[in-house]
């Protein structure tokens, strides 16, 4: 599924011609406050090719995102990440502050999890999000995601949320 479409976005499967873009949206510090801190074009590169990667070996993975007159609005996917040592997967998504408190996060969470667990008929998904992303947390309770629990991870504290077929 390299291609699909929401309302009011397009989601292309993330590619190296998208790198540009990804450092634009990786570089903004409100963008990435609650993605681990700013990176460099290089962490990001790295980023990209680990994202390409997961599509070949798992067949899903990071979307680029597009408004319908074609604006970069930023990325999201399904991904498999290591979680106290389980393989869980998630679904992310980091949008431009452009498009922040339009309703676009919800938008994509939903879809996203309408494709893993419908489409890709996964047995279920996590969302991980910092304890102080409120916005983020209400995107995963507005797509039917329920709080599991809380823990710290790579020194941040996150909550974690799931949602089961």
């Amino acid at each position: 599924m390299d291609h699909f479409s929401t309302a009011r976005l397009t989601a292309e499967r993330l590619r190296e011609n998208h790198l540009a873009e990804l450092v634009a949206l990786h570089c903004d510090p409100e963008v990435s406050r609650y993605l681990g801190g700013v990176r460099t074009p290089e962490v990001t590169k790295a980023y990209l090719a680990t994202n390409m990667a997961h599509w070949d070996q798992h067949g899903f993975g990071l979307w680029t995102l597009r408004t319908a007159d074609g604006a970069y609005a930023g990325r999201a996917g399904i991904r498999h990440v290591l979680v106290d040592d389980v393989d869980e997967i998630e679904i992310a998504y980091a949008l431009k502050r452009e498009f922040w408190g339009q309703g676009f996060a919800s938008e994509i969470a939903t879809a996203l999890t309408d494709i893993g667990l419908s489409q890709l008929a996964l047995p279920s998904l996590i969302g991980i999000v910092y304890v102080g992303n409120t916005a983020s947390r209400r995107v995963l309770e507005k797509s039917n995601h329920l709080l599991e629990r809380s823990e710290n991870r790579h020194g941040e504290d996150v909550v974690i949320y799931r949602i089961r077929q």
